[in-house]
């Protein structure tokens, strides 16, 4: 019997193997044009453009910025590249990821590992990163619910926590067009990278 194809082939000419991913195989260039076509929320936003992962990602970057000042650039890096495996996974909303079970899990995992090997992060962060950067993407998604995604302040509230009132300040989203979420995304990955 045939195996069933486990890889993809990115724009870069890489071939990712979805279930052993190699560093030498993650390119920036395919996570950020990936992940500037994956919509959040399934797409049910308003406006003109989807909002997408790429666009989500700067913005968790930026609050945990905000909320862990002089943080050290690779913690900021891996804070945007915190949803990295979605360029070649999806975005799925949490009902789905529960329904699909420990499998998700273990191919996120084994992908989020290559992609922080690559960029010079550990496979695991530490435990405190990686609840900080937990809080900045339940901020993120609350300010989304709110602003985009057709929620009310209260049953955000509910779902993410109530944010406090200065992480909350500033933080309008504005859908934009994939390859403007794409060109930023890249710049900050850069940016960051030169930093660390």
């Amino acid at each position: 019997m045939k195996q069933p194809r486990a890889w993809q082939r990115m724009l870069s000419g890489r071939r990712l193997d979805l279930l052993d991913p190699t560093p030498m195989d993650i390119e920036v260039e395919d996570i950020a044009h990936g992940l500037a076509f994956v919509a959040r929320w399934n797409g049910q936003t308003m406006g003109d453009w989807p909002y997408s992962v790429a666009e989500h990602s700067l913005l968790v970057e930026q609050i945990f910025t905000r909320q862990n000042p002089g943080i050290a650039p690779r913690w900021q890096l891996a804070a945007l590249l915190h949803d990295a495996p979605e360029y070649v996974i999806g975005d799925m909303i949490s009902p789905v990821k529960a329904a699909i079970g420990a499998q998700y899990g273990e191919l996120d995992q084994r992908l989020t590992a290559a992609v922080h090997l690559r960029f010079g992060l550990p496979a695991q962060l530490p435990v405190a990163i990686k609840k900080a950067i937990k809080a900045a993407d339940k901020i993120s998604a609350w300010a989304e619910a709110v602003q985009i995604a057709g929620f009310s302040a209260v049953e955000a509230d509910r779902l993410f926590g109530k944010p406090e009132l200065a992480m909350q300040r500033g933080l309008t989203i504005q859908p934009q067009p994939p390859a403007t979420v794409r060109t930023a995304f890249i710049a900050r990955h850069q940016a960051l990278l030169a930093a660390c």
